[in-house]
């Protein structure tokens, strides 16, 4: 199955100007023709592998949350992947191959592969013989009184049914990779599906950050007052309680990976 990607490169210097870039009180689109290599970063304890770094906290905006997009050469990857101690993972594969090892147990990834990594694992990646491309979403985790903390998982969307939301003729659904009732998770990261012609049909507006990037197809998104349009590997970034809604207008399937902050009570101070 494809996945979108940066472009990365540089456009063409008769290239016209205009994009949909646009960073508003509620919510941003960073979309992906302004992902080129000049914005990404390289970073300490990873060899042959660069970054896009699409959301971080920021006071004030989205605060709970970083997503980054790896590009790791043949052979390239890290030995200690994770400086932060209390921050938990996931990892989304969209091209090539590579082998996770937590705990001293390895794990075969490629296209579609999904991994939860609790905070304080200690873990390793190495690509393969072609380039590994994942999304890399990473929050600090919010432990709960009387709530064991998760475990790590790796699985594969294959694996993952589509849960479509009622009474909508399997035309908008959900990819959940961990039960929403399981409190042990303090954040989710699933993939959306809407058929040709699906739609939220009203402005969700609620607590939860969301970072959505688009895997697949195209839509027009309601973000706050506006009515956006935006296509495979654009990125949306929206605050809490930024109303949104969706329509997929393309002529086939309409897909991102979302993230959400879940099951913790509301901070009342700096933690």
């Amino acid at each position: 199955m494809p996945y979108a990607a940066p472009p990365a490169g540089l456009p063409r210097q008769d290239s016209l100007h205009t994009q949909r870039a646009v960073f508003t009180e509620a919510y941003a689109v960073i979309p992906a023709g302004v992902q080129r290599d000049i914005v990404t970063s390289y970073l300490p304890g990873w060899e042959g592998a660069r970054f896009w770094v699409l959301a971080r906290p920021l006071s004030g905006f989205a605060e709970t949350f970083s997503q980054y997009i790896a590009e790791v050469a043949p052979g390239g990857g890290s030995n200690a992947a994770e400086p932060d101690a209390g921050a938990e993972a996931v990892l989304f594969v969209t091209h090539g191959q590579g082998t996770l090892t937590v705990g001293g147990t390895a794990h075969a990834l490629e296209a579609g592969s999904y991994a939860y990594l609790p905070a304080g694992a200690a873990w390793s990646l190495k690509a393969g013989e072609e380039t590994l491309r994942f999304h890399w979403i990473r929050k600090a985790y919010v432990p709960a009184e009387g709530v064991a903390a998760p475990e790590v998982f790796v699985t594969h969307e294959a694996d993952v049914p589509v849960r479509w939301m009622p009474d909508t003729s399997e035309r908008w659904g959900t990819q959940r990779f961990v039960d929403p009732e399981d409190l042990r998770h303090d954040m989710h990261v699933n993939i959306v599906t809407f058929e040709p012609g699906g739609t939220i049909p009203f402005e969700e507006t609620h607590v939860m950050e969301h970072g959505l990037y688009v895997l697949e197809g195209k839509a027009v998104y309601r973000l706050n007052r506006d009515w956006v349009e935006v296509e495979a590997g654009d990125f949306m970034w929206l605050r809490a309680f930024c109303p949104q809604a969706c329509y997929a207008g393309g002529p086939g399937r309409f897909r991102y990976l979302l993230y959400k902050d879940v099951n913790r009570h509301a901070a009342l101070r700096a933690r």
